[in-house]
């Protein structure tokens, strides 16, 4: 059985060692420090699966600390602890993308649950991300050995974007090798394939290609103009289509309005 790292920060943190040893006892690995400065430094040179931050700590506070973190692993789940209902600090800590908030006095049960909640469902993701690609390895192996134009090819891509972006999130471990193996054989493949096409792309006017740089102002910005529409041309050089799809959920909103 998998077992977990827990970095507990909290100035007090003597007063807890009971739920310390609770959660020892569940099979965790608690790792105790007594301020955010020491959490800081422990978690730039350990690996830890959650950490607890309490938020009123003097010195760096649990809300600067959570910072800092959530800057250098954003990834890495918090949990706040604080004895202050208001909700300012609430929403703070919410802002800062915590996992979960727990007020003082802690209760062992309710430390446990929240430690599951979390930890359980990033393992139940993984599972399943790692056994859908699993599933998907092959189909996408035959498509880079069938591949025979410009858009079967910009659809296995697609598929190994979606693929890299979905292990990503879910810490996928050895699949990242697997993905990465796979997007070498197909990045081989296709350099094979332009080095077939690419003359009678640009020679042949009725060659199947896909929209090349040359021809976009003609085919896609010229038109609009003609009909006196507002247009804004942005340019974005050397924008890889995974980086467009962590920056498209962010963008869309700005676009729409």
């Amino acid at each position: 059985m998998q077992r977990y790292s827990i970095l507990w920060a909290d100035d007090e943190i003597d007063l807890l060692k009971p739920h310390i040893l609770f959660l020892e006892q569940k099979g965790y690995d608690v790792t105790p420090v007594n301020s955010g400065t020491d959490a800081i430094d422990k978690v730039a040179d350990q690996h830890y699966d959650i950490v607890f931050l309490d938020e009123n700590m003097p010195g760096m506070t649990g809300l600067e600390t959570l910072t800092y973190i959530k800057s250098q692993k954003p990834a890495l789940p918090v949990i706040m602890i604080t004895k202050s209902e208001e909700e300012h600090i609430m929403e703070e800590a919410i802002g800062a993308k915590i996992a979960d908030y727990l007020i003082k006095p802690l209760n062992p049960n309710q430390i446990l649950l929240s430690v599951k909640k979390i930890l359980d469902n990033k393992r139940l993701v993984s599972e399943k991300t790692t056994s859908t690609y699993q599933q998907e390895f092959r189909n996408i192996s035959m498509q880079v050995g069938d591949a025979r134009n410009w858009e079967e090819w910009a659809d296995i891509y697609r598929k190994l974007v979606y693929w890299e972006l979905e292990i990503g999130a879910a810490e996928g471990g050895s699949m990242n090798e697997v993905l990465s193996m796979q997007k070498d054989e197909a990045n081989g493949s296709f350099a094979k394939f332009i080095d077939q096409e690419y003359q009678d792309w640009m020679n042949d006017p009725k060659a199947d290609k896909p929209l090349l740089s040359h021809q976009l102002m003609k085919s896609k910005v010229f038109p609009l103009l003609k009909e006196q529409k507002p247009v804004f041309f942005i340019v974005i050089d050397n924008l890889r289509y995974d980086q467009w799809k962590s920056m498209e959920p962010h963008c869309i909103g700005v676009f729409q309005h």
